[in-house]
């Protein structure tokens, strides 16, 4: 009989789902406030959306760097 890893509980893979949610949210909204910093302090139109497509980007790449390490050194 085979031996479960934990990599197969279903609650783990929940929780990354709901991490990985979170931290592009997070960024999103971090870039969001950081455009809107820059957009009222040197005046600038635009910038707003500029920071949330940065935070977007972050967000994402994050994201693939945290289910890479999760993952580790399986195949699947």
């Amino acid at each position: 009989m085979k031996k479960k890893s934990n990599k197969d509980n279903p609650l783990l893979a929940a929780g990354l789902v709901g991490m990985l949610g979170f931290q592009v949210a997070l960024c999103i909204f971090l870039g969001y406030l950081g455009g809107k910093y820059v957009a009222e302090r040197f005046n600038m139109t635009g910038w707003i959306v500029g920071g949330v497509l940065i935070g977007l980007a972050v967000g994402i790449i994050s994201a693939i760097l945290v289910i890479m390490k999760v993952m580790g050194g399986s195949d699947g």
